[in-house]
């Protein structure tokens, strides 16, 4: 089914947005919900338990977003670092609610195992406004890259630098919904003036892998924890899912760093990022933190076993 408008309604087509067209695309955003009531007031409850730090603040007109992050309180150097990173696409949901929740429900079990350094909500100002870009029209996904444009991936790179080295797992939390054909595909074509090609939504729960250091068994020891949550995405009639082919049942494969990704920031030798569906009928939205949180959890059991 093809969800997708016939065109954009801001710029011409063929042709890349200059500050007009961004200007056009900024005075349409509007804040749809708080990150303040939603996702703050959480990461204060949990500073009785963790270690809360502000790692940066974003300054978006007269919008101010302080950057928050969650560590392990009982920090000791030898240990391994699990870093979790949630919101960097500000509109998927259940990847900041589900860190939210792995932390709360879950990081107590692996005190003492692991550091742990949760950045929950990286994007606040599109989680906001419920959008992929941040206020510059730009994807916070792919400018993980030195000198980055977009201040939302400066500022994690410059949380994560001192220990990533140490980094053993990195598991970035996303969620692939309707709206990616019938909104943000669409506007990513128009701003790049290039011609949007429709495409299809996986009905279901996936996981990118890295094409430079794929982990299979990892990748399916999440798949097989996420399975007893929610349904893992088929591949489509040409063996893919969101035009990449399936190496693996619910696993697709990204050059992760050459992208600019988050989940390639470190050179942990364990990465995914996670893909919730949560428009599926057959899923509730606390099936889709449950899933995200699984995963988590799977991943950190994985790789502590194999490390």
């Amino acid at each position: 089914m093809n969800m997708a408008p016939a065109s954009y309604p801001i710029g011409t087509p063929g042709v890349a947005w200059g500050d007009a067209e961004r200007a056009e695309w900024l005075s349409r955003q509007t804040r749809q919900r708080s990150y303040e009531a939603e996702v703050l007031s959480v990461v204060e409850r949990l500073r009785s338990r963790f270690e809360v730090q502000e790692y940066g603040r974003l300054e978006y007109g007269p919008d101010s977003y302080p950057l928050m992050a969650i560590r392990s309180r009982d920090w000791k150097d030898d240990l391994p670092v699990v870093l979790v990173t949630g919101g960097v696409h500000g509109y998927e949901t259940s990847g900041v609610h589900g860190a939210l929740q792995f932390v709360d429900q879950h990081a107590a079990d692996y005190a003492g195992r692991i550091n742990l350094l949760v950045a929950p909500c990286v994007s606040p100002w599109a989680y906001e406004r419920i959008h992929r870009w941040n206020a510059n029209a730009i994807d916070p996904n792919r400018s993980f890259r030195d000198g980055s444009s977009a201040e939302e991936s400066a500022a994690l790179i410059r949380l994560v630098t001192p220990v990533r080295d140490r980094v053993l797992l990195h598991i970035d939390l996303h969620e692939t919904t309707d709206t990616d054909e019938s909104e943000f595909r669409p506007a990513l074509a128009a701003r790049d003036g290039k011609p949007f090609e429709p495409g299809g939504i996986p009905d279901g729960f996936y996981l990118v892998g890295d094409t430079e250091n794929p982990q299979p068994e990892f990748q399916r020891a999440l798949i097989e924890a996420v399975e007893q949550v929610t349904h893992i995405a088929p591949a489509d009639d040409g063996g893919e899912i969101f035009g990449s082919p399936v190496v693996a049942r619910g696993v697709i494969q990204y050059p992760l760093k050459q992208l600019g990704l988050c989940a390639g920031m470190t050179s942990a030798p364990y990465t995914t990022t996670t893909e919730v569906y949560p428009d599926s009928p057959r899923v509730t939205p606390g099936q889709c933190n449950d899933a995200q949180a699984a995963a988590v959890c799977a991943a950190i059991d994985y790789a502590l076993a194999h490390s």
